[in-house]
C-alpha cells in the first residue's frame, strides 16, 4: 500500500509531537484526526514503524499497547491488519493468545493489540473484572504484566483506536491512569472528544476524497421510486432497489475492466425486531439465488458469523454479494468494496448511526474513477429522515480495589441474616387477569355493554366503535425519502438529514407488527416490556374478538393491526389506562409472593474479599477496621465520620466493619415489616465480644423511614438474644452540638420530637 500525501504529512506531525514529548521527560497525549474511511490504522501503522525501526529512536526504549475499541471482535481485524502492514517488523501479539500463559511483560518494540470491551467486562454482582486476564491467577495477568513491562525501564505507548468511544468515561480514565499507565498516548478517531490532549494533528476532510481513497458522496435511496413491481411494500421496495443497484455497479466495473464485485450490507435492527428483519431478508435473497449455501451471502452477528473470514468477504473479487449483521461492524471495519448499505427503520429510534455509513465510503482501489457512478455510496433506507447518532461508550465503573478480611482477629459470628429475592420482573404476566381490566377500560370509552358479545352484537358494536374511531378506509403509507444526497467531506458533522423529496410506499406487515409492539411498549405505565408484550397483545385481539368478530377475517390480525395504527393516539390512551388501571391488582399479587420468598442466611459472615470502585471509594487508614486496607465511600455522611472516628479510639472496641448499600447477599440484612431488607451501616465487636449493629443517621431527615429501621433493628436484637447472641446497637446521631447520641427505644421518636430517647455515646 502506498502511503497518500496527506498520510505521510500527518505521520511527520505525530512523530514531531511525540519526540516533543519524549524530550521534554513527560507524560502526553496526541490525538489524531482523520476522517471515517481515510486509512486512520494504516496511518497509524507506520507511525508505530518509525517509532520502532528508525534510527532516530533507536536509543528509546518503547513497547505499544493498541486498544480496538468496539463490539465485537473488532481487535482481531486490527491484529490482522497490522500484522499484513508490519510484515513482521515490528512484532504483533493478540493480548489472549500470546500473553495467556507465561509472558511476563512486553518485549522491546513489540505490539500487544487489545479488546477494550473484554478488559473493561465485570461481573453485575461483585463489580470484579470477568476476564481471565485481568484476574489474579497462577500465571501474570495483565496488570502484572505492564507493572514488569514499566520496571524494566521500557516506554509503553498506549493507541487507542476510535477513542472518541470511551476516552471520556470514568472506565476509560480508570483503565488507562491506574492500570496502563502510559507514557505516551494516541488517541484516533473521525470526531474524538477534544477535551483532553497535549497535541492534535487533523487530517481535514477533503483530503481523502481529493487524493480518490474515500468517495465522492452518499446517495440515500436514489431513484427508488423507478421500481417497476408496485405492488411493493416499503421493505421490499429498499431490497429491490439494493439488488438491482448491486448489478448496475457490478456492470459498471465490469466495463472499464475491472474485478470488483461490489458489496452490499444489510443492517439489521439491533433489538428483538432484528430477528423478524433477518427472517424476511434471508427468503427475499434466497428467492434471488444468494445464501450462505451458494457462498453469496455471508452473516456477521456476535453469536453467528458465516462466510466471514478474509479470504471470503474482504478480496475485491470475492463471491460474496450481500452481508447481514447489526452493530459489530459499525467502527473500524475494513472492506473497501463495500459500496451499499441497506438500513431498516428500528421502531423503538430513528437514529442513524454515521459509523455505519462509513462501512460503504472507501474506495476499493484507493482512487476515482471515470465513471462517476462508482465513486459514490448508496444507502437505502425505509426512512423518512435521519437522527445522527454519535456513538457514545458508557460501561460501567470496574471494581479494582480488593480489601481482605482480617482473619486471625475474626471469630465467626453466625448471624442471622435476611436478604429477598426479586419479587417479580415488573411485568403484566398473565392475560387471564390483565384482560378483564383492558375490556372494562374499552368498554367505558367505546360505550359497550360488556354482556353483548358476538355476532348478535356484532352490527351494534361496529356503529359505537365506529363512532369513536376509524373502522373503514384504512390506510397503510410509508413515507420514505428519495434521493438524497451527502457529501462525504461532511459525514462526520452531520446531525440530521431531513428529506426535500419523498414517495409514498406500503407499510410491510413487519413494520406494522413492530408499530404496535412500539405503541404497547410505549403505554406500559411503568411495566417491563418484554414479559408484557405478548399478553397486552392477547388482550387487544381478544377485545376485537368478542365484541367485532374478528376471527371471521380472513386476514384478521393485519386488520387489527391497521385499525390501531390509524387510530394510534386513541388506543396508545386506551393501552396507558388499562396497565395503570392493572398496577393494584399487580401489586396483590407481590404481596402473596412476598410470603413466598423470605429468605435468611442462618450463619452470615462478614465476606472474606470485597472489591470497590476506584471512583466512588478512598482507602482509609484505620486500626480496628477487620479489613485490610480500609476502603470507605468518599462522600461520607458527618455521622459516619463521627461514628468512625469514635470506634477507632476507643478502648472498648475490638473491630468494626462497614456494611455496603448494595442489595446483594454479601451485605448484612434486617427484615422490614413490609419484607422489605434494611442494610445496617456498621458491625461492631467489643472487647467483652459483645457485637454491637448500628446505622447513622442525619438528625430530622427521613424520619418515617427511620422509624421503621429503628424499630426493625431492636425487634431483631432481643430475637436473637433471645436465641443466645449476645448483641446490642441503635440508630447514631450527631447533635446540635456534634456529641453522638443513639436510640436503642423498641418504639423510636425521632430527636426532635424526644431528645431523652437519646443517649449520649460515651
Amino acid at each position: 500500500m502506498d502511503l497518500k500525501l496527506f498520510q505521510e504529512i500527518a505521520i511527520n506531525k505525530i512523530l514531531k509531537e511525540v519526540k516533543e514529548i519524549i524530550e521534554e521527560n513527560r507524560k502526553g497525549t496526541v490525538v489524531f484526526q482523520s476522517p471515517t474511511g481515510s486509512g486512520k490504522t494504516y496511518t497509524m501503522s507506520n507511525v508505530i514503524q518509525k517509532l520502532a525501526l528508525d534510527t532516530e529512536f533507536s536509543n528509546e526504549d518503547f513497547c505499544f499497547v493498541w486498544v480496538s475499541i468496539g463490539k465485537g471482535e473488532l481487535h482481531k481485524q486490527s491484529y490482522k491488519s497490522l500484522t499484513k502492514y508490519f510484515n513482521g517488523a515490528p512484532s504483533v501479539y493478540l493480548l489472549e493468545q500470546e500473553f495467556f500463559g507465561s509472558r511476563s511483560y512486553i518485549g522491546k518494540n513489540e505490539v500487544v493489540v487489545v479488546n477494550w470491551d473484554k478488559i473493561n467486562q465485570k461481573d453485575s454482582s461483585s463489580g470484579e473484572c470477568k476476564n481471565i486476564l485481568m484476574k489474579d491467577k497462577e500465571t501474570y495477568n495483565f496488570p502484572e504484566i505492564l507493572e514488569n513491562t514499566r520496571e524494566q525501564g521500557r516506554k509503553i505507548i498506549l493507541i487507542i483506536d476510535e477513542s472518541h468511544q470511551s476516552t471520556t468515561t470514568d472506565r476509560a480514565t480508570e483503565l488507562r491512569d491506574e492500570i496502563i499507565k502510559p507514557t505516551i498516548t494516541l488517541e484516533m478517531s473521525a470526531t474524538p472528544a477534544l477535551n483532553r490532549y497535549d497535541k492534535l494533528v487533523k487530517v481535514e476532510p477533503i483530503e481523502p476524497i481529493s487524493e480518490g481513497l474515500i468517495k465522492k458522496e452518499i446517495i440515500i435511496n436514489q431513484d427508488i421510486d423507478e421500481i417497476s413491481e408496485d405492488d411493493l411494500d416499503s421493505q421490499e421496495l429498499v431490497m429491490e432497489s439494493a439488488y438491482q443497484k448491486r448489478l448496475e455497479l457490478k456492470k459498471a466495473y465490469e466495463d472499464i475492466g475491472i474485478n470488483i464485485n461490489p458489496l452490499v450490507l444489510v443492517q439489521l435492527p439491533n433489538s428483538d425486531e432484528g430477528d423478524i428483519k433477518r427472517e424476511f431478508v434471508e427468503k427475499y435473497l434466497q428467492n434471488k439465488g444468494i445464501s450462505t449455501i451458494d457462498g453469496n451471502l455471508a452473516i456477521w452477528l456476535s453469536e453467528e458469523k458465516q462466510n466471514t473470514e478474509s479470504p471470503y468477504i474482504i478480496p475485491n473479487d470475492s463471491n460474496v454479494d450481500f452481508l447481514i449483521f447489526k452493530q459489530a461492524i459499525d467502527t473500524g471495519w475494513d472492506c473497501p468494496r463495500a459500496q451499499i448499505l441497506v438500513k431498516f427503520r428500528e421502531t423503538q429510534s430513528i437514529v442513524f448511526e454515521i459509523q455505519t455509513v462509513g462501512r460503504i465510503l472507501r474506495m476499493p482501489e484507493a482512487k476515482h474513477y471515470p465513471n462517476e457512478l462508482l465513486n459514490r455510496g448508496y444507502v437505502y433506507s425505509n426512512i423518512e429522515s435521519i437522527n445522527v447518532k454519535k456513538e457514545d461508550y458508557n460501561p460501567n465503573i470496574l471494581k479494582i480495589l480488593h480489601s481482605k478480611r482480617k482473619n486471625d482477629e475474626y471469630p465467626l459470628l453466625k448471624l442471622r441474616s435476611y436478604y429477598r429475592q426479586r419479587l417479580d420482573y415488573g411485568d403484566i404476566t398473565n392475560s387471564l387477569k390483565f384482560y378483564p381490566v383492558l375490556e372494562n377500560v374499552f368498554c367505558e370509552y367505546f360505550e359497550l355493554n360488556s354482556t353483548e358479545k358476538g355476532a348478535f352484537h356484532k352490527d351494534s358494536n361496529i356503529k359505537k366503535i365506529s363512532s369513536k374511531i376509524l373502522l373503514k378506509d384504512l390506510t397503510d403509507n410509508d413515507k420514505i425519502m428519495l434521493n438524497e444526497v451527502i457529501k462525504s467531506h461532511l459525514v462526520d458533522e452531520l446531525k440530521e438529514v431531513r428529506s426535500t423529496e419523498t414517495i409514498d410506499t406500503n407499510l410491510s406487515e413487519d413494520d406494522k407488527l413492530l408499530l404496535v409492539n412500539k405503541l404497547i411498549k410505549d403505554n406500559l405505565s411503568g411495566f417491563a416490556y418484554k414479559r408484557s408484550l405478548s399478553p397486552v397483545k392477547e388482550s387487544l385481539y381478544r377485545f376485537f374478538r368478542e365484541y367485532l368478530c374478528t376471527r371471521e377475517l380472513e386476514n384478521e390480525i393485519v386488520f387489527v393491526q391497521s385499525v390501531i395504527l390509524n387510530n394510534y393516539e386513541v388506543f396508545s390512551n386506551l393501552v396507558a389506562k388499562s396497565t395503570e388501571a392493572y398496577k393494584p391488582i399487580k401489586n396483590e399479587e407481590l404481596k402473596v409472593k412476598a410470603k413466598n420468598l423470605i429468605n435468611w442466611d442462618l450463619e452470615w459472615e462478614i465476606p472474606e474479599s470485597r472489591s470497590y470502585n476506584p471512583k466512588t471509594f478512598e482507602k482509609v487508614d484505620t486500626v480496628k477496621c477487620i479489613t485490610s486496607p480500609c476502603y470507605l465511600e468518599i462522600e461520607r455522611s458527618n455521622p459516619e465520620k463521627a461514628f468512625i472516628k469514635y470506634l477507632e479510639e476507643s478502648d472498648n472496641v475490638k473491630w468494626w466493619w462497614k456494611n455496603g448499600d448494595e442489595h446483594m447477599r454479601d451485605n448484612f440484612g434486617i427484615q422490614k415489616p413490609d419484607t422489605t431488607t434494611f442494610q445496617p451501616d456498621f458491625i461492631v465487636m467489643y472487647n467483652d465480644n459483645v457485637l454491637g449493629i448500628y446505622d447513622t443517621k442525619d438528625t430530622g431527615f427521613l424520619e418515617d423511614d427511620n422509624k421503621v429501621k429503628a424499630e426493625a433493628l431492636q425487634k431483631y436484637i432481643k430475637e436473637e438474644n433471645v436465641n443466645g447472641k449476645n448483641l446490642v446497637g441503635g440508630i447514631i446521631i450527631v447533635d446540635a452540638n456534634k456529641k453522638l447520641r443513639i436510640n436503642k427505644k423498641d418504639i423510636y421518636n425521632s430527636f426532635i420530637n424526644n431528645s431523652n430517647d437519646w443517649e449520649y455515646l460515651e
